[in-house]
């Protein structure tokens, strides 16, 4: 079964469960986050988030200078497997913009991209199945917490490491995917991952080659924050 979904093309990947804050100045995006608004409280208003194969296509924010024409984006400039944002608080600012707190809610594989009578894309999408962990996720969840509390130990070691975990192992799983250094490539194809045995089996191989590279230049006199991929940007 497919739908339309009113999409935001972003440079960063979202996953379900993850809290994503945004700042909406852009006419079609307001526009869009009115239309939200306008909406009956059940269904939860969302609309899908898609990552940008290359660059981005969000234009300056007013006061930057002109603004170029929106280029127009195709399916071929995103990634195939994005996520829904629901929509949790809006705070319109007194100039119009708007700055949005979202949640990740459920994962879509996009079939179609257009731009139709609304002044922001949409794109009919099929819906991924909801994962229900089995025995090997199970299996695999306390390696994958051992694995990503070492990496972090090495990230940040004077900072706070983090003591609660979920024991959910799919939660779990999207918790790391989206906090671990890692490139847009690596993040989206663990959001498309299959099922979660299959992404908590990517983060542990992805969590000990980060690891190692960390532990390798901890001698050098720069602070370790400054050698680590920086996360992709909102």
């Amino acid at each position: 079964m497919s739908d339309r979904l009113p999409v935001f093309p972003l440079s960063t990947v979202l996953f379900p469960g993850l809290v994503l804050p945004l700042h909406i100045f852009e006419e079609r995006y307001r526009a869009l986050v009115r239309e939200l608004q306008a909406q009956p409280a059940e269904p939860p208003a969302e609309f899908g988030v898609v990552t940008f194969r290359h660059g981005t296509e969000v234009a300056p924010e007013p006061g930057d200078g002109p603004a170029p024409p929106p280029t127009p984006v195709g399916a071929a400039e995103l990634f195939e497997v994005g996520c829904t944002a629901e929509l949790r608080h809006v705070t319109e600012l007194p100039d119009g913009r708007f700055d949005i707190m979202t949640v990740g809610r459920r994962r879509f594989r996009v079939l179609e991209v257009s731009q139709g009578p609304e002044a922001y894309l949409t794109a009919r999408v099929e819906w991924l199945p909801d994962e229900t962990p089995d025995q090997l996720a199970e299996l695999l969840r306390p390696r994958v917490l051992t694995a990503f509390q070492a990496y972090l130990e090495l990230l940040r070691p004077s900072a706070d490491i983090l003591d609660q975990l979920p024991d959910d192992p799919t939660v779990l799983s999207h918790l790391v995917a989206a906090t671990a250094q890692l490139t847009v490539e690596e993040r989206h194809a663990l959001l498309a991952a299959p099922d979660t045995a299959a992404r908590l089996r990517a983060e542990l191989r992805l969590l000990n080659r980060e690891a190692g590279l960390l532990a390798r230049v901890r001698a050098v006199p720069v602070p370790l924050s400054d050698l680590a991929r920086p996360a992709s940007p909102n």
